[in-house]
């Protein structure tokens, strides 16, 4: 391989010649081989840098034009455009798991975009600190990052996989409307329930959710950045932060607003544990559903085999035929990641000092693969199994009609003691509730059939 010499204020460091980076980001390569190509600091943040240096070139350029020039301000938006698509993704090697400010993954987006941009210029016009970090800190611009990170993937990945799932439901509600079907708690028989209505149940479930994220988002589109090393905002001109969150909105089409007190911004991550609480409960209600649609699927013969699911793949090397539901086991494993993931990000945001957290990058590792599993997981579990679920209509009805706890429509007319003597003799001698009933002496024949009509149980006047 061949290197050029870079040098920092620590002095020289061998680089890559085919790398932009320079000695800063070399030294935390060289420093921090933990996870090296396999947790690398995420891609969405890498991105969010890129939006942030162009806006606060813009910035600078507008508040202080003799020193961000246009010629230089040309050159970083240029250079950050590639940072934001990707094409210089092989230009941040570095890992999750260096220091907690990110101020490595601050250096490193700096040298790349100076290095690419005076490549671009086709001269040396732009310095890492002086230009590509001109009225920043590392301790403002990792946050910042952070919550630009959080929520384009919130409201771009996210929102979109609930919305897709969402439909999914209503339409399923209404094919099966009226369809009536045993009700289940505590794992046991209960009162009967429409299908439709328990379909509407995983439907509102995951709406409730995307409202509790949407109302995360306004304190995440709080940004960090213009409060500089403490919060003070030393060395950024005044307006600063107000300007550079306007551009940052402008580049993303999200409406970003710089935070009221950078001193908060800092130190405190309680907007992302908001947030990613949001994110948990969403998990949370996916691993119901997944395991209501698992359950509602088994067998096909001995289970309670009242629904089918797409068949996508054989389910086992030893016993042909076998079919597994196997989208509902990837939404429950990645359900239990977030969780997970959800007590990292608590304990993480709970080391603030001072003035500055420094568990940034596990926070935004955790974060930001939560959000990506979760709707990759729903967009999966949709497209591969839910649009698929169709209703075994005769099991439905055989495990209605089968049901003991039909016995409580008899309630109101043999009390409650009576209706219970009525189902253990049926379920002792195997026979049944009218049988029972009438064998009890507590309702003629042609009373019971009466009262006893099963599918108007759903939907009680």
């Amino acid at each position: 391989m061949e290197y050029r010499i870079e040098h920092d204020s620590m002095g020289e460091m061998k680089v890559p010649a085919d790398k932009y980076w320079a000695a800063q980001t070399e030294r935390s390569h060289e420093n921090f081989k933990i996870g090296v190509g396999i947790e690398t600091m995420p891609r969405e943040i890498t991105r969010a840098f890129g939006y942030l240096k162009k806006a606060a070139a813009r910035a600078n350029n507008a508040l202080k034009p003799e020193k961000m020039t246009s010629e230089k301000l040309s050159a970083i938006e240029q250079a950050c455009d590639e940072v934001i698509s990707g094409s210089l993704n092989e230009h941040f090697p570095l890992v999750v798991w260096q220091t907690g400010s990110g101020t490595q993954s601050n250096m490193n987006t700096n040298e790349v975009i100076a290095n690419r941009g005076n490549e671009i210029a086709g001269k040396k016009i732009l310095h890492p600190n002086d230009d590509i970090n001109m009225s920043q800190s590392s301790n403002d611009t990792f946050p910042t990052a952070l919550h630009i990170s959080a929520v384009c993937e919130l409201e771009d990945k996210l929102l979109p996989a609930i919305d897709k799932l969402t439909e999914t439901f209503k339409r399923l509600e209404k094919e099966n409307e009226g369809i009536v079907k045993s009700g289940r708690t505590h794992l046991q028989d209960a009162v009967p329930i429409a299908f439709d209505q328990e379909i509407s149940g995983w439907r509102t479930s995951i709406e409730r959710d995307r409202e509790m994220i949407v109302s995360s988002l306004p304190y995440l589109k709080q940004l960090a950045l213009g409060g500089t090393a403490v919060g003070t905002g030393l060395n950024a001109p005044k307006g600063f932060d107000v300007k550079v969150a306007e551009e940052v909105s402008k580049l993303t089409g999200k409406d970003f607003v710089t935070a009221p007190n950078k001193f908060h911004a800092l130190t405190s991550k309680d907007e992302l544990v908001f947030a990613h609480g949001a994110v948990k409960a969403l998990a949370c209600d996916m691993m119901k559903i997944a395991n209501d649609v698992r359950w509602l699927a088994s067998g096909p013969r001995d289970g309670l085999g009242e629904i089918h699911i797409p068949e996508n793949e054989p389910g086992s090397s030893i016993m042909p035929g076998k079919v597994n539901p196997t989208q509902c086991e990837a939404v429950t494993m990645v359900a239990v990641q977030v969780m997970g993931n959800d007590s990292a990000i608590g304990f993480a945001a709970s080391q603030g000092n001072f003035e500055l957290n420094v568990f940034m990058p596990v926070i935004a590792y955790n974060f930001i693969q939560s959000v990506r599993l979760l709707a990759e997981a729903m967009v999966s579990f949709n497209d591969n199994c839910a649009v698929g679920i169709t209703a075994n209509k005769e099991k439905m009805h055989h495990n209605l009609y089968n049901s003991l706890m039909l016995v409580t429509a008899l309630n109101p007319y043999i009390g409650y003691e009576n209706a219970a003597k009525t189902a253990h003799k049926a379920f002792d001698e195997n026979i049944s509730l009218k049988d029972a009933c009438v064998g009890l002496g507590f309702l003629t024949a042609e009373k019971f059939d009466e009262v006893f009509k099963p599918e108007s149980m759903a939907y009680p006047k």
